[in-house]
């Protein structure tokens, strides 16, 4: 109930021209900053007053900063006070979680999304490791991380604000090539610098997934149903983001190297981005 499905709902339904450009400020910058602070914050509860203090201090966390914005500051948008005979807004005649199953758009975001982001999760999880393997020290490969982390949530700002200027689906395409040269040179190079360079191609790609499935959700099928839709694509996202790490490691396991599974990844990203031309333009656009 606390997950970012909650509140790319919320957000699709207040804004509309800018809606990209919102989203990913609150996914980038709101989870980034998340991520960054809450290790931080929960390191300093676990060294001063141990691992039960650190839960406590993290459920503290929730009740007296998260629980207060949620019940003082979301709301749902207000109604807009339309003419008799003006047309409904698009957004607010969206389709059902019935009719979305039955598009092809439907199959093709929860294939190319759901896909690539186990994917990027993958390396993601096995990136400090894998540097390791490549003679990298602990420190310089947690760094490569710390990039991939930061571009990953900085990207979903920058994508969001590129998709209101050119709403249309392939604009991701070019992102998830990113990607893919990113992870060509993470699995050939060994130098430090070409790393860092990898690793930012890599947040762009991870990014732009996470910053476009909002945005197609709510283009392709409206907010009226965002919930029940988002639902089943969400589930299946995270599904295969906690099955490809398992999988990739299993590789490791077998072979002794991660060239296979990098191999295979990136056909995977391949095939995303396939899938992504393969979609019709939006069918609710930015009113003007």
């Amino acid at each position: 109930f606390t997950g970012s499905m909650v509140y790319t709902k919320v957000v699709a339904a207040w804004f509309d021209l800018k809606r990209g450009l919102f989203l990913g400020i609150v996914g980038g910058l709101g989870n980034g900053a998340g991520a960054a602070v809450s290790p931080m914050f929960t390191l300093l509860l676990l060294s001063h007053f141990g691992w039960r203090g650190g839960f406590q201090g993290i459920a503290a966390a929730i009740f007296l900063i998260g629980f207060p914005i949620m019940y003082l500051l979301l709301w749902d948008p207000p109604k807009v006070v339309r003419q008799e005979n003006d047309p409904a807004p698009q957004d607010e005649e969206g389709m059902t979680l019935a009719e979305a199953r039955l598009t092809p758009t439907f199959w093709i975001i929860l294939a190319a999304i759901g896909l690539a982001a186990g994917c990027m999760t993958a390396i993601f999880t096995h990136m400090v490791p894998m540097l390791i393997d490549r003679g990298l020290t602990e420190t310089r490969a947690t760094i490569v991380l710390t990039v991939f982390s930061v571009v990953t949530a900085g990207w979903q700002i920058c994508v969001g604000f590129i998709m209101d200027k050119i709403p249309k689906p392939w604009i991701a395409v070019p992102f998830y090539v990113s990607a893919i040269a990113g992870l060509i040179v993470l699995q050939y190079s060994s130098d430090y610098s070409l790393l860092l360079f990898a690793g930012a191609l890599l947040g762009i790609g991870l990014g732009t997934e996470y910053g476009v499935l909002p945005y197609f959700l709510s283009r392709y099928f409206g907010v009226k149903h965002y919930g029940a839709i988002s639902g089943v694509i969400y589930s299946v996202v995270v599904f295969t983001q906690g099955l490809t790490p398992f999988l990739m490691a299993l590789v490791f396991d077998s072979t002794g190297s991660y060239d296979m599974a990098l191999m295979v990844i990136g056909a995977g990203l391949l095939f995303g981005a396939v899938l992504i031309l393969m979609l019709k333009p939006f069918q609710y656009v930015p009113s003007s």
